[in-house]
C-alpha cells in the first residue's frame, strides 16, 4: 500500500480554516490547474476555507500511447470506450485518504471536508467520497463519470448515504459524453444518493454559469 502523501498546493481563504476542498485536476494536468478559481468563486469573506489541490502520481497511460503524465489511473480503451484500470483508481483512492486524514490532523472534521474533482479527478472525488466512513460535507463532481460502477452498491459507505452530491457536465463534452455522466447521476439516484444536477453548453472544460452554481452549493453545504 502507498503511504507517502501527495504532493499539493494549498490557498487559505482566511486564516484558521475551519471547512477544506480537496479538488482533484484531470488526466494530464496538475495540482496548479484549478488554483485560478479560487478567487472566481467569491466565497464569503467569513467562510474560512483551505482549498487543497494536490498532483497526482506519474504513470503511463495506455490510452495516450503509454505517455507519462500525472493521472489518478491508467485508461484503456475498451468497447469504443475510455475505461478506468481499477489497481489505480484503488491505489489514489488511499492517497486521498490520507489528505483527508492530514484534514483531520489539522483541524478540519469531516463533516467540513469537500470532496472536488474534473474529469479523471471528479471520478475520483466520487470514488472515494462514497465509500468514505466518516460523513463528509460534500462531494463535487465535474465532466466525469463514476468508475468502477458495479460495486458501489456494495462498498459504499452508509455514513455517506445523505451526502450532498453537484454532478456537473457539458453538452458538447468530446472527451467523456455528458450520456457517461446522466448514467452516473441515474445510477446514483438509483441507489437513493441526492444529485444536484447540472449540464451547460460547453465542452470539456469549465464555465461562468458553471462557477457560479459551485459557489451557491459551496457556501450552503459549508
Amino acid at each position: 500500500m502507498t503511504t507517502d502523501l501527495l504532493e499539493t498546493v494549498e490557498i487559505e481563504t482566511a486564516p484558521a480554516p475551519r471547512a477544506s476542498i480537496i479538488w482533484l485536476h484531470g488526466l494530464g494536468a496538475d495540482g496548479h490547474d484549478f488554483e485560478p478559481i479560487v478567487p472566481e468563486l467569491g466565497l464569503p469573506k467569513t467562510l474560512a476555507v483551505r482549498f487543497v489541490f494536490p498532483h497526482a502520481p506519474a504513470r503511463p497511460v495506455t490510452i495516450n500511447g503509454g505517455m507519462v503524465m500525472r493521472a489518478w489511473y491508467d485508461v484503456v480503451a475498451a468497447g469504443g470506450d475510455r475505461r478506468e484500470v481499477e489497481p489505480g483508481v484503488r491505489e489514489s483512492a488511499r492517497r486521498i485518504e490520507a489528505l483527508i486524514d492530514r484534514e483531520r490532523a489539522r483541524g478540519v472534521a469531516d463533516r467540513a471536508i469537500v470532496l472536488a474533482g474534473f474529469s479523471q479527478g471528479g471520478a475520483m472525488a466520487l470514488h472515494t467520497g462514497l465509500r468514505h466512513p466518516e460523513p463528509l460535507a460534500g462531494i463535487m463532481a465535474l465532466s466525469c463519470f463514476l468508475p468502477l460502477a458495479d460495486t458501489v452498491a456494495t462498498e459504499a459507505s452508509a455514513a455517506n448515504r445523505d451526502v450532498p452530491i453537484f454532478m456537473a457536465h457539458g453538452t458538447h463534452d468530446p472527451l467523456i459524453p455528458i450520456d457517461r455522466g446522466r448514467h452516473a447521476r441515474d445510477l446514483l439516484t438509483g441507489l437513493g444518493y441526492r444529485i444536484e444536477w447540472h449540464e451547460y453548453p460547453m465542452p470539456h472544460s469549465v464555465c461562468a454559469e458553471e462557477v457560479a452554481d459551485i459557489a451557491a452549493w459551496l457556501t450552503k453545504i459549508l
